[in-house]
């Protein structure tokens, strides 16, 4: 008790859940956060219970997932929530990301907040991929097999790493054993930094929808986004339960209800809808450490976004040429998705490679050209405004 007085458990939560200052002005994109938090829960809470009948061996891990679907009071709801779970997971991640990126909520002084939020968007993306392993199922074995490979081509230790990660030579009972204690333990690591990540924000304040600090009324979280938040968790909820109890295995892989065999292999080895832009960008590239290296600055390079950032404006409000950017990127993304889940061949190859070249180009030539472009048009906007009043003056004069 002595602890927790020194803590002052009840002045944190005040703080941070009630009387949060909130932007008046905020809507329901602004709850995706809040949902990503009630994801990330039920994912713990059904992970915990599905570990406790799930078997880490390779003789009998399809099978102990059978039990858990077939024997297991509710065992096949818990398996339904958490497999398709990630994919709301990231259905809410991805739509916080678009949300940032469409209101500028990257840029100072929310950058740390921003970066924090990319490293916890990679830990998920290891958490999911090792977690898609453990059904052993066909897509489990021959994803891990694929996926891990490609850390063979780091010069020099590169098979050592990659013979470190499977624990022997090829992907065993080693590996099912060494995912399965890292996916335990990664969501409960995402849960420290998903803390860390809302108290940074809340040092420097939510950002609003027209990404301006000042003279901006603010109003205490509670009730009035507390109920905001609710309502919008029934409705992710009804949206869910559609997933759950009338197309549960929609956004998997039907292999993957197949056994493991490790000496047939799949005609397409695919990882989840979630992965395949990314998957889209490494396969884009000949060469495998050059997609390798694509792949992963795919992901680093959001994290860079505040010091790409080359303007004041944050809000796409105020920009219309942003807003014609904004909506090619989302389609690019939505492209990269759709090559990724097809056979490698053309004209998805060369497809994919525009895709992924106009993804890196968007974020590396574009946004900071668009910021300078748009400096540029506000100081003659404001020269000429200047030299119409000096005209003006001079001719009452």
């Amino acid at each position: 008790m002595q602890i927790f007085k020194q803590i002052n458990v009840t002045s944190i939560l005040n703080n941070h859940l009630l009387s949060y200052p909130t932007p008046i002005n905020l809507h329901y994109a602004w709850n995706f956060g809040f949902l990503a938090s009630m994801c990330l829960i039920s994912q713990i809470i059904t992970g915990i219970f599905l570990a406790m009948h799930y078997t880490s061996h390779i003789d009998l891990a399809f099978t102990s997932v059978e039990h858990i679907m077939r024997n297991v009071n509710s065992g096949w709801l818990l398996r339904y929530v958490h497999a398709n779970g990630a994919s709301m997971f990231f259905i809410t991640i991805y739509t916080h990301i678009f949300r940032g990126l469409y209101f500028g909520s990257y840029t100072k002084p929310r950058q740390l907040v921003w970066v924090c939020g990319i490293i916890i968007f990679l830990l998920m993306i290891v958490t999911a991929f090792i977690g898609y392993v453990l059904p052993w199922g066909q897509m489990s074995l021959w994803g891990a097999t694929v996926i891990t490979n490609l850390v063979s081509a780091i010069p020099l230790v590169g098979n050592s790493v990659v013979a470190w990660l499977w624990g022997g030579f090829s992907v065993d009972n080693a590996t099912l054993n060494r995912f399965f204690s890292l996916h335990y333990l990664c969501p409960f690591v995402i849960v420290a930094l998903s803390f860390i990540h809302i108290a940074i924000l809340h040092q420097s304040g939510s950002n609003n929808p027209l990404g301006i600090d000042l003279s901006i009324d603010k109003i205490s979280m509670y009730p009035y986004f507390i109920i905001k938040d609710f309502l919008g968790l029934i409705l992710f909820f009804l949206f869910f339960s559609i997933f759950i109890f009338f197309y549960p295995n929609i956004l998997g892989h039907s292999d993957n209800y197949i056994n493991a065999n490790p000496m047939v292999t799949p005609i397409h080895i695919v990882p989840e809808w979630y992965f395949l832009p990314f998957y889209a960008i490494l396969r884009s590239i000949p060469y495998k450490l050059g997609g390798v290296l694509m792949m992963i600055l795919a992901i680093v390079i959001l994290a860079f976004l505040p010091w790409i950032h080359s303007t004041e404006i944050r809000s796409s409000r105020f920009r219309p040429l942003y807003r014609i950017l904004y909506w090619t990127i989302i389609l690019c993304c939505l492209i990269l998705g759709w090559v990724g889940g097809m056979p490698v061949e053309e004209p998805y190859i060369l497809i994919g490679q525009i895709a992924s070249l106009y993804y890196f180009i968007y974020f590396i030539i574009m946004l900071p050209a668009l910021g300078n472009f748009e400096l540029f048009l506000l100081s003659k906007k404001a020269r000429k405004q200047v030299t119409d009043e000096r005209i003006w003056t001079f001719t009452i004069q």
